[in-house]
């Protein structure tokens, strides 16, 4: 049975564990979770207080640097200083050390590390459907649920308070989200664990929930957009020919091609010892394609410096495959949770995502050379982001209801839903506990994202715009 509450070691949070029987019901389970909140009240969640103790976020974005490419670092900050919701985005870092001062009911969940509302959206599962799921896992690893739902609560209320909604609309659209994770988890709880590794949402189930025609009209276009995000469209975009051999357009400093042969050496190297790492069936696939080309490519905010290429393959004149080879570094909640159980850091990052994914790219795996560990997928394949900025309240509260559900599907996975779905309760006392939560934490980012402008403009760190 677990702890009673949970235990902060220095910063280390203990997470205890809950061993259940297989004959338990569903009933029991559900009382569990109740009982939880004896030791962990639903309230204690309300609210943000900065510790006495808390760290400087820009040490921690200093120190999130080690490692990176040097030149690319002030892109990094260029692109977080654009707003406090962009400074959020990148600082996972940051969030995780403030989340470990934070209150969880004690169960494990394989979580996202970092959940906020850019890192959802569509792609394309292996029989060409797309989906909508949770699509980044950099930072994941088991942790406590509550921290991925915190982090996303409060991407909402900064995403659209800043871009120009009102405080109470704001709140209102936070509430909504926790709720939709809150009902969802209550459904989970009376499937089968099979079942909720089946479900899935796609195009028809989003079209189906929502009645809006603004709604629907939105999802449809969200639909063309991302089926032309496939190697066929993105290849003449991408791509030009010199000397009769395709290559990459450069865009510098966003795709640059490599010089240096060392590097180029090291990034063949890469791709080979991923292929000795897949299934022998995609090996079948795979060597049906032969290299082209490789550049360096910007990408994300959080991501920006880390060592990221694309590679471009062919097994025929119109038979091209774009991968992309991305740096997977230690997840930034592993300092404040047990360690990862995976040596490499690619491994841990695929493992996560197959966990927490409804389904995933055919061609995702890992690979490890020299002292860095990286993943493999393709290059946006079907995928397809929503752009938060601006967008009216009638789509924002779709589009934060269907994260909702998602980031509650995807802990259901891997956690029991009936535990969860106890705490969590029948009423909302959950949903405005949160939506404080985020209120408060909304005034914590825009007082970080004040202190990262005037780190830039005293030339403590430098930041380099690249729009």
């Amino acid at each position: 049975m677990a702890k009673k509450g949970y235990e902060l070691e220095g910063s280390i949070l203990k997470v205890p564990k809950y061993e259940s029987e297989i004959t338990e019901s569903i009933e029991k389970r559900l009382d569990f979770g109740k009982n939880l909140r004896e030791s962990v009240p639903r309230e204690s969640h309300a609210k943000w207080y900065a510790p006495s103790n808390r760290r400087d976020p820009i040490d921690i974005l200093i120190e999130s640097n080690a490692g990176r490419i040097e030149d690319l670092i002030p892109i990094r900050h260029g692109r977080m200083a654009l707003s406090p919701f962009t400074f959020l985005r990148g600082s996972a870092s940051v969030m995780a050390s403030d989340l470990s001062f934070t209150p969880n009911m004690g169960h494990t969940v394989q979580i996202c590390g970092d959940c906020h509302l850019s890192n959802f959206g569509l792609f394309a599962t292996p029989e060409r459907n797309l989906i909508f799921d949770v699509n980044d896992f950099d930072e994941t690893i088991p942790g406590p649920w509550e921290w991925d739902l915190k982090r996303l609560a409060a991407s909402v209320y900064v995403a659209y308070k800043v871009s120009g909604m009102s405080a109470k609309d704001a709140y209102t659209l936070t509430i909504k989200c926790v709720q939709a994770y809150r009902y969802a988890m209550r459904r989970g709880a009376g499937m089968s664990a099979l079942d909720i590794w089946y479900l899935q949402f796609d195009i028809k189930v989003l079209l189906d929930a929502f009645q809006s025609g603004v709604v629907q009209k939105r999802v449809k276009i969200a639909d063309e957009i991302a089926r032309q995000r496939v190697s066929k469209y993105l290849f003449p975009k991408l791509t030009e020919e010199v000397d009769g051999k395709k290559r990459f357009l450069e865009e510098p400093p966003l795709l640059v091609h490599i010089k240096d042969k060392k590097i180029i050496d090291t990034m063949i190297q890469t791709l080979e010892q991923y292929r000795e790492f897949m299934p022998h069936e995609k090996r079948v696939l795979l060597d049906r394609y032969k290299l082209q080309d490789l550049a360096l490519k910007v990408v994300g905010v959080g991501s920006v410096g880390t060592r990221c290429a694309v590679l471009l393959l062919s097994a025929s004149e119109n038979d091209n495959l774009i991968l992309q080879i991305k740096e997977a570094r230690n997840s930034v909640i592993e300092p404040y949770v047990e360690k990862s159980a995976y040596e490499n850091n690619g491994q841990r990052v695929v493992v996560g995502q197959k966990i927490m994914q409804s389904a995933s790219d055919v061609l995702l795996g890992w690979t490890k050379l020299r002292d860095r560990d990286y993943y493999v997928r393709q290059l946006k394949d079907m995928k397809f982001s929503a752009v938060i900025e601006n967008q009216p309240y009638e789509i924002a509260e779709a589009y934060v209801t269907t994260c909702g559900w998602t980031l509650a599907k995807s802990h259901a996975r891997s956690g029991d839903p009936a535990i969860i779905a106890g705490y969590l309760g029948k009423g909302n006392t959950m949903d405005y506990a949160l939506a404080d939560f985020a209120k408060d934490y909304c005034q914590q980012t825009i007082k970080d994202h004040e202190a990262l402008i005037e780190a830039i403009e005293s030339g403590r760190i430098e930041a380099k715009s690249d729009l």
